[in-house]
Parts: structure tokens; C-alpha cells; sequence
């Protein structure tokens, strides 16, 4: 009984799945779709970090991959979960009447562009988290500890040369550090939104993987960096894999939320900065020579202004 009582709880976690604009693929499948790639992909803090310095493979995720959404609006696309016709709102506040207790993350990866693009990861929690875990003083800390402690690894797990060199691999920041960014909180669920386009460098790669979009598989990790023993080893929260997509196949949602109520002030750390410059000073020679605002010069001025700048690892 206790089975077929789990069984219908977790139904909506595939109807969310497979609603989405962009279809759900099984782990091993890289054409066109999402899906959770294997967590030993990435590398996270170990046991012994601090002392050691050595990451280990990320294992299992401590959330259920939910849904992904690639759409578009006709302004930037934010707090998508306290909008009433978001499906994955609609869905969770369905789940609740029914007197279930899922508990929603979502991070929205706001792409820049005149079409607003949004890359949207959804992930849930089923079981409440444990009072003392990081998890737990996490959603309850404030906006400094949160921004202090979101950490995301970027990978490109397939695609061209020169996409692969500018972004590096496993480039690994503190959100709140790295780009503005927002938190938006609700009794059951927790939205990150991300401007891509507060970052000069973060843009120029995205301009430049747009044009290669329908040959890129990319891998993302978000986790809440461990900073002492006890918060060790570090857990990824959740990954999302998406393949060969089409901004053709961006889903126009036409209620949005202006993000006009501010964000977290932008610092641009040192060793995240230089790697993401160096690469596109090495694939985009021509941008150095013509003295755009991706040339080398640019980018060591931001290294140079920002050495004060928390912690940020590439592996």
C-alpha cells in the first residue's frame, strides 16, 4: 500500500517531466532533449579538502530532476514560480492540495538576447530536509549567506573546438560572485534567477555558442559550497544535461515578470574571469586586435579589479 501510495505521489514528477517544450531523454541518449546526466561527472569538495585540496566524483543527487524549460518573452523572464500559470506552479500547487509536501527548486538561466531567452532547471525535494543540514540553513539563511554559498559547474560535454576552449572545462563559480542574480522564495518551492548578461565575458561566450547551439551538449551542476569539515563532502543538489537546441523551439510565454526589483550587486572573481578570458582571447584573436571589449587588456583590468574576490576553482 505504502508503494502505490509513493507511486501516485511521484506521477506529477513525470507529468512535469515530460510537458516541458523540450522533450525528456533517458541518461546516454544526447540528441535533441534534457536529461540528468550521472553525477560522477563532476568534481566536488572531498572529506578532506580542506586540508588536501582533492575533489572527488559527485555521486548521487540529493534532488529529483523536475522538468526543463527552454522559452522566451517579450521582456526578461523572471520569478517564474510566482506566476499562476507557470506549469511547473500550477503542477506543485496541485500537488499540495492533495496534502503532499514537495518542495521545488528552480534555476533560471537568463540568456542574453533581444528574444529574452530563459534556460529553466526544476528540481524537488520529496522528504523534507533534515533541521541541521546545509540544505536546510540554506533556504533559511539570508540573501549574504545564500549568494555566498550557490555554486554552479559549467561543462561542455560535446561540441566544437572553440566553444569546448572558451568555456574550459568544469568551470566551477559562486553564482552570487560571478553574475547578478536573485532569489525569489515561496512556502514550497525557491527560484534563482540568473542574468547571464551581467558578466561581459559570461555574454561574449554565450554569443558565441549561439551560433553553434544545435551541436552543443551541456552539462550544469548547482550545489551549496561546503566551507568547513562538517559540511563535507559536498552534495550536487541537482544536474541538468540539454542537447542540440534550437532557439526555433523556444516556447513565447506571454506573462512575465520585469526583473525590476533589483539584484545582487556583481563581482567578477579573479581565476573565473581570467580562464573564461583566456579562452576567448585564444579563439577570438580577432576580437583583441580589433580593441573590442573582449580584449585581453579588458579582461586583466576585471582580473585586476576584483582580486578581492571570494573563491572560485576550475577542476
Amino acid at each position: 500500500m505504502a508503494k502505490l501510495v509513493a507511486k501516485k505521489e511521484h506521477e506529477w514528477v513525470e507529468r512535469v517531466r515530460s510537458e516541458g517544450p523540450v522533450p525528456h531523454l533517458q541518461p546516454g541518449n544526447c540528441s535533441y532533449g534534457w536529461t540528468s546526466p550521472p553525477g560522477n561527472v563532476f568534481f566536488v569538495r572531498g572529506p578532506e579538502y580542506l586540508k588536501t585540496k582533492v575533489k572527488i566524483p559527485g555521486g548521487d543527487y540529493l534532488l529529483k530532476p523536475l522538468g526543463f524549460d527552454w522559452i522566451k518573452g517579450p521582456t526578461r523572464i523572471s520569478e517564474l514560480l510566482n506566476n499562476p500559470k507557470n506549469r511547473v506552479r500550477r503542477a506543485l500547487e496541485e500537488e499540495c492540495s492533495k496534502g503532499h509536501k514537495p518542495f521545488v527548486w528552480a534555476f533560471n538561466l537568463q540568456v542574453p538576447s533581444k528574444d529574452n531567452y530563459s534556460a529553466v532547471a526544476y528540481f524537488v525535494a520529496t522528504e523534507p530536509s533534515q533541521e541541521d543540514s546545509l540544505i536546510s540553513r540554506f533556504l533559511k539563511g539570508d540573501e549574504g549567506f545564500m549568494t555566498s554559498r550557490l555554486k554552479m559547474i559549467a561543462n561542455i560535454a560535446k561540441g566544437p573546438w572553440i566553444v569546448r576552449k572558451a568555456v574550459g572545462e568544469q568551470a566551477i563559480c559562486i553564482i552570487g560572485r560571478s553574475l547578478s542574480s536573485k532569489y525569489c522564495i515561496g512556502e514550497n518551492f525557491i527560484e534563482v534567477d540568473i542574468d547571464i548578461g551581467s558578466s561581459m565575458v559570461a555574454t561574449a561566450v554565450v554569443h558565441l555558442a549561439f551560433g553553434y547551439l544545435t551541436t552543443l551538449t551541456v552539462d550544469l551542476a548547482f550545489l551549496i559550497e561546503g566551507q568547513s569539515e562538517s559540511e563535507l563532502p559536498e552534495k550536487i543538489l541537482g544536474a541538468i544535461r540539454f542537447s542540440e537546441l534550437d532557439v526555433a523551439s523556444a516556447r513565447h510565454i506571454e506573462l512575465t515578470y520585469e526583473d525590476s526589483m533589483g539584484s545582487v550587486p556583481s563581482s567578477l572573481p579573479t581565476r573565473f574571469w581570467k580562464s573564461i578570458g583566456q579562452g576567448i582571447s585564444i579563439v577570438l584573436p580577432s576580437a583583441r586586435d580589433s580593441g573590442s571589449n573582449l580584449s585581453a587588456s579588458y579582461v586583466n583590468r576585471a582580473v585586476d579589479d576584483n582580486r578581492s574576490s571570494g573563491d572560485v576553482n576550475r577542476q
